[in-house]
């Protein structure tokens, strides 16, 4: 049996479908390109109000325009940001230039710079094209940690002369003997007085701030200690000097014909060297340390020199400071919960939309409050903990890092890295000569020594001496086979041992095993 009306479907069946607008799958489909967009949002804006007063502080105190800072980080968020590399790393001026940025505008003016930073980026590319970019890796650590140390002392004093509104002498040796003087005759000014106690103040703020509960905690510390100062700085008529600002478009120089000119002489190439080594090394090491900060993609070291030159090519073309990749921008942009590219991306967007929309406002903040945050940046880069440790563990190690740190204030900052390399290059060499010489006496019969180890010019007295030692009136048998190397002033040495030994009337000195001087032992 057939029941009527079975065949029909159901009204609800017959309604027609509604149709998404396409507007809404667009958005939709845009989404689920950028899963992660509201975390990288919010870590954009945190990481662009930590690096928004760095920015105008390395570049006030680097010589140069405000406006400057802040081009570097707008082309470290678009263009650096944008490229691949290391994916959570922020780039932008680093303090850790601050000191050679100044010496190279003082020494070559401040429309070379744009030469220096444009030949600094080439570089990076051409060597990030060719695959060196792990080869920073190899850079000694105690190297690039004293080098940072050299640069956070040498900062401190100079912005300690800009904190009492006084001129600083140009050497890093000459700012810390001067210092105690200086600070001495500011005592009696009072306009020196208020300026560094506004700049004390600052530090204060920048140390404590991160001890307040949330949500003042949150706030950026740097942020926080400069709008602090700028309030009191206005609100009680404090007699300090301020940022000066030119405007954006007005800061931009771009390097004409006659500036690279500079580029024929040795003393601009030495520069650009210092920047190149000096920028690539502290972006690849901050990489690493990035890297052990999240559990994402990890680092692609000559992808992110070539994304590195790219930024300092473009900066180097508008006459802008050098950049690197920032640790402490870094950091900030991983705690805040970024998970892609996109939020310094985003944090370069916002220091444009900033310095295009509000350039009066850098007017307001005080050079004493900049100081201070520099000064408290410059702390941070000496690792005093580090040095404790390599102290207890690897002394020879911990003489590199002070010893580059000392040379860097004493000479300048080429020269003192140069310095620190060659003494790191000398300690490895030293340390892969070991050589031992084992010695069996029974007293008859000949006497058995045997070589194991490198044997190098380094250890040649050790070798000699040890050798000398053995009775002259008994027959010698010397195991050679125990040698990794052998370099020749070595095997000179222990030919003319040999010889001399055996003119003394004894017989002559028998080698055993494969002999590296050149002959089957007997």
């Amino acid at each position: 049996m057939v029941l009527r009306g079975a065949h029909r479907p159901c009204p609800r069946a017959r309604r027609p479908h509604r149709r998404v607008p396409r507007a809404v799958n667009a958005v939709a489909n845009r989404l689920d390109r950028f899963p992660h967009l509201r975390q990288d949002f919010a870590a954009s804006l945190v990481v662009f109000l930590v690096a928004l007063p760095l920015c105008v502080g390395v570049a006030v105190a680097s010589g140069v325009p405000a406006e400057l800072g802040l081009i570097t980080g707008i082309v470290g968020g678009l263009v650096t940001g944008a490229m691949r590399g290391s994916s959570l790393q922020v780039s932008g001026p680093a303090a850790g230039l601050t000191v050679l940025v100044f010496e190279a505008v003082q020494r070559f003016g401040l429309p070379a710079l744009g030469v220096i930073v444009l030949s600094t980026g080439l570089l990076q590319l051409a060597m990030g094209g060719l695959g060196w970019g792990r080869w920073f890796r190899a850079i000694s650590v105690s190297v690039v940690e004293g080098m940072l140390a050299g640069i956070g002392l040498v900062l401190i004093a100079g912005q300690l002369y800009a904190a009492a509104g006084l001129p600083a002498p140009a050497s890093g040796l000459d700012k810390l003997t001067g210092l105690p003087g200086t600070l001495a005759g500011a005592t009696g000014d009072s306009r020196a007085l208020v300026s560094l106690g506004l700049c004390a103040a600052t530090v204060a703020v920048l140390v404590l701030w991160g001890r307040l509960p949330r949500p003042l905690g949150a706030v950026p510390a740097a942020l926080a200690a400069v709008v602090l100062a700028t309030a009191v700085s206005l609100a009680f008529g404090l007699p300090v000097a301020t940022v000066e600002v030119q405007g954006l478009l007005g800061a931009v120089q771009p390097p004409g014909p006659d500036a690279f000119a500079g580029l024929l002489g040795f003393g601009m190439l030495g520069t650009v060297a210092a920047f190149t080594l000096i920028a690539s090394a502290e972006s690849l090491f901050s990489a690493a340390a990035v890297d052990r900060l999240h559990d994402g993609p990890r680092t692609e070291y000559n992808k992110e020199l070539v994304a590195q030159g790219a930024g300092n090519t473009v900066c180097g073309l508008l006459g802008a400071l050098p950049m690197t990749a920032v640790i402490v921008r870094s950091s900030a942009n991983v705690r805040a919960g970024a998970r892609t590219k996109a939020s310094r991306v985003m944090h370069g967007a916002w220091l444009l939309l900033f310095a295009a929309l509000l350039p009066s406002a850098l007017a307001l903040i005080p050079l004493p409050a900049l100081a201070g945050v520099l000064i408290h940046a410059g702390w941070k880069l000496i690792p005093l903990r580090a040095l404790a440790r390599l102290w207890h563990d690897h002394r020879g190690e911990a003489l590199i890092l002070t010893a580059t740190a000392a040379s860097i204030v004493a000479v300048n900052m080429f020269e003192g890295v140069l310095i620190g390399l060659a003494l790191s290059v000398a300690k490895a060499a030293w340390e892969a000569s070991h050589i031992r010489l084992e010695v069996t006496d029974k007293g008859a019969g000949p006497v058995h020594a045997r070589l194991s180890g490198n044997a190098t010019f380094l250890r040649l007295p050790k070798i000699l001496d040890s050798l000398e030692a053995l009775p002259q009136d008994r027959p010698v048998e010397l195991d050679l086979s125990g040698l990794h190397h052998l370099d020749h002033a070595c095997r000179t040495a222990l030919e003319t041992w040999a010889a001399r030994h055996s003119d003394t009337g004894t017989d002559p000195v028998r080698m055993t095993g494969p002999s590296p001087l050149g002959t089957p032992a007997p």
